[in-house]
């Protein structure tokens, strides 16, 4: 493109009534010209003095924008020659209609005879690059990715009421900690979080929970998903197996897909995981299980089969990793000790999370670790991650200490409870007997049994259709020969007047799906 053209090409484009400075302007229309190769490596550009005039702008404007130019590598300056257009492909013939040429340096030389000739003769109509695949562990993650484009409403599994949440108590520790500002909790994360939030949590996990751990034992993390991440690549290799309940939690499952792990799936029953004879003849090197409450089935691994369980794992060396999912609501019985409590061998690795108790925009979760993996877990959490948050956990350490944690936990198992039997009672108006709901006494969701060959998940597309979310329990099954038909329905997050009408709606869904109900 000769000086003339070039001007011309920048005239019709600098708009001097948009607001957008000149500068700016110019910069990005040459950044485009050369990109598109309107303007070719090795092809020199006007001169600045040349360039000012033909445009009608200060002689600085353009010696700042090429000299910006240059800085990003888009063109290059020779001492009585002039400026050119850097050479920044590698199939590019380097040269110019006057007969000069940019210099070329050896190493991109090199790349060009390494590199094959592209075969398109305008770069202007270069055809774009095909989309690169992803990897084999990327096209299984997101083939089986299950998370929601809603995370709020009715009735969305698996959500707290957050509207609930102690605002007022939580702004005042806000307010005081920003006050007293303390440069150290504007930094990274010491390795396993803020020692202030880990001595609190001991103490309540080991009153609560029956967790016999100390401070030193817990490491901080930004959720469950994080935690059993950490864990696996600590304690595991690729190509190692793992146990995972059938079914489960689709984020963990995620998880093992991206971890290099073989994932087991092994059916539960009504006191919790059952490996069959075969499962226990090839023992795995972990076993990932939710004793307290089964995630998304809703049983109570039995004393019986932890012990069992344990004993296993003591004898083939495995680590257990226990979700204490949902641990704190339970309704009509107290909340049942961690398996953690009954282990004598340093063998389970316990998770947790503040994402149902408060809110899951928190994100705060913890580990508790064998005293002998304490130091590592910690490290690697830091080596890893680069936590921070660290003015959060120191909130959240004084509102644990203060008695506001277990406060709110007791209000809302009250609530919970009562949204609970709203939600059974709306479904029993409904459909008697006809279509159960199992899982029901804890947690923030119960999963309603659909007939046997039932498509669940064209029932939660049905039920989507009418603004209500819910889950396909199909979904949740690793095989599709064991998969009930079923639906999770989120009961916590829902006021109590609107459950009865948004039941009315999601049954006005399952009727026109199944014919049994038309």
């Amino acid at each position: 493109m000769r000086a003339s053209v070039l001007s011309d090409w920048l005239a019709q484009r600098l708009d001097r009534g948009n607001g957008l400075p000149i500068y700016r302007q110019l910069h990005r229309l040459l950044q485009q010209a050369i990109l598109t190769r309107e303007l070719p490596a090795g092809s020199k550009v006007p001169s600045s003095r040349l360039l000012a005039n033909e445009l009608g702008i200060a002689r600085n404007t353009v010696t700042q924008v090429y000299e910006q130019l240059a800085l990003e590598g888009y063109v290059t300056s020779a001492t009585g020659r002039g400026t050119f257009v850097a050479d920044t492909s590698p199939d590019e013939i380097v040269g110019s209609t006057d007969g000069q040429t940019a210099p070329v340096s050896a190493p991109v030389q090199q790349l060009q005879q390494a590199l094959p000739p592209t075969h398109s003769k305008s770069p202007l109509h270069a055809q774009q690059p095909a989309a690169r695949a992803l990897s084999q562990r990327g096209s299984r993650l997101i083939a089986g990715a299950g998370v929601s484009k809603r995370q709020w409403g009715a009735f969305m599994p698996g959500v707290p009421d957050v509207t609930r949440f102690p605002a007022r108590v939580w702004s005042r520790l806000h307010n005081k900690y920003w006050r007293r500002l303390r440069p150290d909790l504007l930094t990274y994360a010491p390795g396993g979080g803020l020692s202030l939030l880990r001595h609190a949590l001991a103490d309540y996990l080991r009153t609560s929970r029956s967790v016999r751990c100390t401070p030193e034992q817990i490491i901080i993390t930004t959720g469950i998903h994080q935690s059993v991440d950490l864990a696996v690549r600590l304690l595991s290799d690729p190509g190692d197996v793992i146990w995972t309940e059938d079914p489960c939690y689709w984020g963990v499952r995620s998880v093992m897909h991206v971890s290099g792990l073989k994932s087991r799936p092994i059916s539960v029953d009504d006191e919790g995981i059952n490996p069959s004879p075969d499962d226990l003849a090839h023992p795995p090197k972990l076993i990932l299980v939710t004793p307290s409450h089964q995630y998304p089935l809703g049983m109570v691994m039995s004393l019986a089969r932890r012990r069992m369980l344990l004993e296993y794992a003591r004898q083939n060396q495995c680590w257990i990793i226990e979700d204490d999912y949902d641990s704190e609501y339970r309704y009509g019985s107290r909340p049942l000790a961690s398996l953690q409590g009954l282990d004598t061998a340093g063998q389970v690795i316990y998770v947790g999370s503040f994402g149902k108790t408060l809110f899951p925009g928190l994100r705060i979760g913890y580990l508790v670790v064998p005293e002998a993996l304490a130091e590592s877990f910690a490290t690697a959490s830091a080596e890893l991650y680069r936590e921070g948050q660290l003015l959060q956990q120191a909130m959240l350490a004084e509102f644990i200490a203060e008695g506001h944690f277990t406060s709110h936990i007791r209000k809302m198992r009250t609530l919970y409870g009562q949204r609970r039997s709203t939600l059974l009672d709306a479904a029993a108006r409904r459909y008697g007997d006809a279509l159960p709901a199992v899982g029901g006494d804890a947690g923030l969701h119960l999963v309603m049994q659909l007939p046997e060959g039932t498509d669940d998940r064209a029932v939660a597309a049905a039920a989507l259709e009418r603004n209500i979310v819910v889950r396909a329990l199909s979904g949740y099954y690793a095989q599709p020969s064991r998969a009930q038909s079923g639906l999770l329905i989120g009961y916590a997050c829902v006021p109590d007047e609107e459950i009865a009408p948004a039941f009315d709606t999601l049954a006005d869904a399952i009727d026109a799906t199944l014919p049994l109900f038309a």
